[in-house]
């Protein structure tokens, strides 16, 4: 990079880093150009998302005074907003966008092919299916499914064969997303905190539901456990009604 064009660009980091409250660094190891294009379209103007060198990024903290050097990634990406942090985080937490598996990748969901044709011309490509276990044969011209088959369970890695066969089935069972690994506004927030967006409001629902089951078995009044109380006393004297009429 020429020396006009690298200050060029380190200045518009410094500028970018004192102009916005909130800086995310993200990891873009793995991430397709278009699911990228797709999350910043979501995000509109409300987040900038900046991909420059890991040196001109670190030049640019360092005299930004933002101490966040040791935590980029090896293909960091730095997104830019004045959201609140977890606001922000739930909202790019919640975009996640299909592709293609790659070798490697872990299945999040299983991968069911189901019978019926395909676009698929007779010749190798039969062989390859049925390496997978798909039971296919020829129909009308095209290969065609003959029997429901699982070929990848949730968990399981992705194999080259398997890999080859999704993407032949145009099949894209690969979730993509931000993979954010911190927020910094001040505070640094690192993703077990910022998932607590989350996981918190179900913890909480929880602990509700487990509170109010107790105070019914003990029979404890409360302001939401009184109706349920009422009708389990309702209940018990149907019962015993039914017993002395008996």
């Amino acid at each position: 990079m020429a020396a006009e064009k690298k200050e060029k660009e380190l200045n518009g980091l410094k500028r970018l880093f004192n102009s916005y409250k909130v800086i995310c660094i993200v990891d873009m190891l793995k991430m397709p150009t278009k699911q990228m294009q797709l999350i910043k379209k979501s995000l509109g103007d409300r987040a900038l998302v900046k991909i420059s060198k890991n040196s001109l990024v670190e030049i640019a903290m360092k005299e930004s005074n933002k101490d966040l050097a040791g935590y980029l990634p090896r293909q960091p990406a730095l997104v830019f907003t004045n959201l609140d942090p977890f606001v922000f985080f739930k909202e790019v937490n919640g975009m996640r966008f299909k592709t293609y598996a790659k070798e490697g990748y872990i299945a999040t969901e299983d991968a069911v092919v189901n019978p019926g044709p395909t676009e698929l011309l007779p010749g190798p490509a039969i062989s390859e299916l049925q390496k997978v276990g798909i039971i296919a044969g020829v129909e009308g011209g095209k290969i065609a499914v003959k029997k429901t088959s699982t070929i990848l369970k949730r968990g399981q890695e992705v194999t080259k064969e398997i890999a080859g066969v999704l993407r032949k089935l145009k099949m894209q069972v690969a979730e993509i997303k931000l993979n954010v690994n911190v927020i910094f506004d001040g505070m640094l927030y690192g993703k077990d905190t910022l998932e607590l967006v989350e996981a918190y409001p179900r913890e909480l629902k929880e602990a509700f539901n487990q509170a109010l089951n107790l105070s019914v078995a003990i029979s404890y009044p409360t302001r939401e456990s009184i109706k349920y109380l009422l009708m389990k006393a309702y209940q018990r004297g149907k019962a015993l009604e039914g017993k002395i009429g008996g």
